[in-house]
């Protein structure tokens, strides 16, 4: 049995714990504190340490769904966290005021996840702000790295179907790494490809 921990990552009010409330099949571990920065996110409580679900994939492989904070403040909880994870679902909400630039600042800071397993990113909010575009943020993921392969969704966070179809494209592309590391290297390494922009 394949066994995956992957963060749900990305600035506060992008969806995170919504995300792992839909694809968890057992009760989401929440912790929660009062909203103290509703400048940023105009919702009521924000999490402050993780939040915990599970999921099976097909008839055996578990994936372990941790929400990290998405406040700076609470970085610390990104470096333990982090420590087991093979890969993140990045949100990163629509109608943010730059919300290609906090896809930016958030691949930067794991960048290690990235290279261990794989990132996935992930919009919401589209139906409230029909801009950046899928196209936009792969046209400024190939700019400032086209050194990383990143799959592109918009997403509803509360639609199951959504959210299995990204996390499936992450644990696929987790796997298919982890097979192509335990295999013989028989030539050299193929060059970067651009960032890869799906519509949902």
């Amino acid at each position: 049995m394949a066994e995956h921990v992957i963060l749900f990552g990305g600035p506060m009010g992008a969806g995170k714990t919504t995300a792992i409330e839909t694809l968890s099949e057992t009760e989401v571990v929440r912790t929660e504190a009062a909203n103290t920065d509703r400048a940023t996110a105009d919702k009521d409580t924000t999490t402050v340490a993780l939040d915990y679900g599970e999921i099976t994939l097909g008839e055996t492989d578990k994936v372990r769904l941790y929400g990290i904070p998405g406040q700076q403040r609470f970085d610390f909880m990104w470096t333990i966290l982090k420590e087991r994870a093979k890969g993140m679902v990045l949100l990163v909400n629509n109608d943010a005021a730059d919300p290609v630039g906090e896809m930016l600042t958030f691949l930067d800071e794991f960048r290690d996840l990235y290279d261990r397993g794989g990132v996935v990113v992930a919009a919401t909010r589209s139906d409230v702000s029909a801009t950046p575009t899928v196209a936009d943020y792969s046209a400024a993921l190939t700019e400032r790295r086209p050194d990383l392969v990143v799959p592109v969704f918009t997403v509803d966070p509360r639609q199951e179907d959504q959210m299995r179809t990204v996390l499936m494209t992450l644990v696929a592309n987790i796997e298919m790494r982890e097979m192509f590391t335990a295999a013989p290297v028989a030539s050299a390494p193929l060059a970067a490809q651009p960032a890869v922009a799906v519509a949902e």
